[in-house]
């Protein structure tokens, strides 16, 4: 079975485990659990265990904003100040709608420095956690760009209690979970005994370990609801039926936002908007300490997939776009075609998209590849004129040729995007390596910390230099000028700093953005 084999690929039967639900037209199509939910008792994972559903919070809490503005209670356009006076604004006018659709600004308090493993044991009232972020300075202007933010969700959580008079978990308890019938979801404790709930792991090296504690007070409108896999459907299908908010509401939420300059995000109101394979389809997914997962909807074949993982090392967004690619008929299954190395050379190119990203189509050993800023090498392979799919993605490549048949862009096309990227007349970038003294490079070996349990380990085999980062696999690095190393394969760069002795002591990893590692060894 199609399904089995996705699921028995990622999930062992004798480390964490997983739950898959597929429905169609309210017929279950498969409900099935993988793996174990507790390791240190060796229980098996059943269908209708409990998880920490992450960020799929967020469909909850955008519809009990909804829900109060059918209401009449409140409008997206008012401004944030209106429900907590004191928030700085830096002379910005945030509202309810750019909260909703991450478009407000707002740093978000899981991107802070300072959010560390002792700070995520704290509880926090609703106030006390905005305080916590409230001053950080703004990433932009509102509506100017996209950027995924728990704050704004948690500044939603504070608005319902304010509009209702109840708390966030009393409001979504009685006003949704109840209604529904939803009797196995409720919000995330860590001391409450909760029947049936599955264990959540992580794995550090090759070893899994209990997740890192984090107290529930902190995801709150976010991220702290948990559910099965069955309340889910029931949720999505009351949603689907209006039964939740309006057929407007609903509509509005399930609409990609557009930015001040008119462009479209790929989000809407708490649903990521996407389409497989041509389908429209809204999805959220989650992830939080020991869980991962995922939920899609196709609404015109009223195809509804939820995967639910209990380990943070096995993400499941893959496994439920191919089981829902499957559901519907359109698997992400293409037959490669055979072309002439002359054809091949026609695509080699660098693309550019229109915020400055590049997408390098190279060739070698006559296979194609494409690499895009920032990102690793992927094999692709034709399988119609012009268009190519990546090794084992659900990606197309679709290349355009102008009228006098020259190619000019490629389409990229995946279930969350589609974009253009343009051709330009940009000489491949190649690697120029120089050569290093075995004294010199032995100084950049050991062990550099990025962020705390993500070390990026350099080592060396043979006169070669690889870097390794957790729980990833090893890539060779090439030094293309003192302290100065170019990744293999993937569009990234590592600067190793030194103190005035010439003792290595940090590197600086330059993958959108830059990173700096201490040595720790």
């Amino acid at each position: 079975h199609e399904f089995d084999s996705l699921m028995s690929e990622v999930f062992k039967q004798d480390g964490p485990g997983a739950v898959a639900l597929v429905m169609k037209d309210d017929k279950v199509l498969y409900r099935k659990a993988f793996g174990m939910a507790n390791l240190e008792l060796e229980v098996k994972m059943k269908p209708d265990h409990i998880f920490r559903i992450g960020s799929i919070t967020k469909q909850f809490t955008a519809s009990a904003i909804l829900k109060l503005r059918d209401e009449g209670k409140l409008s997206l356009d008012d401004e944030i100040t209106e429900y907590i006076e004191d928030y700085p604004t830096d002379g910005n006018k945030i509202t309810i709608k750019h909260l909703l659709t991450h478009t407000s600004g707002i740093k978000s308090y899981t991107d802070m420095e300072e959010w560390d493993g002792e700070v995520r044991k704290r509880d926090f009232t609703p106030l006390e956690l905005i305080d916590y972020f409230k001053n950080q300075p703004m990433n932009f202007n509102p509506g100017e760009q996209w950027k995924y933010n728990n704050s704004g969700y948690v500044l939603l959580g504070y608005i319902i209690e304010v509009v209702s008079g109840m708390s966030y978990s009393e409001y979504i308890e009685n006003n949704i979970f109840k209604p529904l019938g939803m009797s196995h979801s409720l919000y995330g404790s860590t001391s409450k005994i909760i029947k049936n709930r599955a264990s959540g792991y992580d794995k550090r090296e090759d070893n899994y370990i209990n997740a890192d504690f984090l107290s529930m007070t902190q995801p709150y409108a976010a991220g702290s609801l948990l559910s099965t896999v069955d309340d889910l459907y029931i949720w999505y299908k009351a949603v689907m039926e209006d039964k939740v908010i309006s057929e407007s509401s609903r509509k509005e939420a399930h609409t990609p936002f557009k930015l001040n300059d008119g462009s479209e995000t790929s989000y809407g109101y708490g649903w990521s908007i996407g389409n497989i394979q041509g389908s429209p389809m809204i999805t959220h997914g989650g992830g939080i300490n020991g869980f991962l997962t995922d939920s899609i909807y196709l609404p015109n074949e009223k195809v509804f997939v939820a995967v639910f993982s209990n380990c943070i090392c096995n993400s499941p967004n893959q496994i439920s776009m191919k089981m829902a690619a499957h559901s519907i008929g359109k698997p992400f299954n293409w037959t490669p075609i055979d072309i002439s190395s002359e054809e091949k050379q026609e695509y080699v190119a660098v693309y550019e998209s229109k915020n400055g990203q590049q997408r390098v189509i190279s060739l070698k050993d006559g296979q194609l590849y494409s690499l895009r800023s920032g990102g690793s090498k992927f094999e692709i392979y034709p399988y119609d004129k012009d268009k190519f799919f990546f090794k084992d993605g659900m990606s197309t490549l679709h290349f355009i040729r102008d009228e006098e048949k020259q190619i000019s862009s490629v389409l990229l096309s995946n279930p969350m995007e589609t974009s253009e990227w343009r051709r330009t007349d940009k000489a491949i970038p190649t690697i120029e390596r120089i050569d290093l003294d075995s004294a010199v490079s032995d100084k950049y070996l050991g062990q550099y910390e990025l962020v705390p349990g993500f070390i990026l380990t350099i080592s060396k085999e043979d006169d070669k230099i690889f870097a390794q980062a957790t729980g990833q696999s090893k890539i060779e690095i090439i030094p293309t000028e003192i302290n100065k190393f170019s990744l293999v394969d993937v569009d990234a760069q590592l600067t190793f700093n030194s103190d005035e002795n010439g003792e290595v002591v940090s590197l600086t990893l330059h993958q959108g953005g830059d990173h700096e590692a201490k040595k720790i060894e």
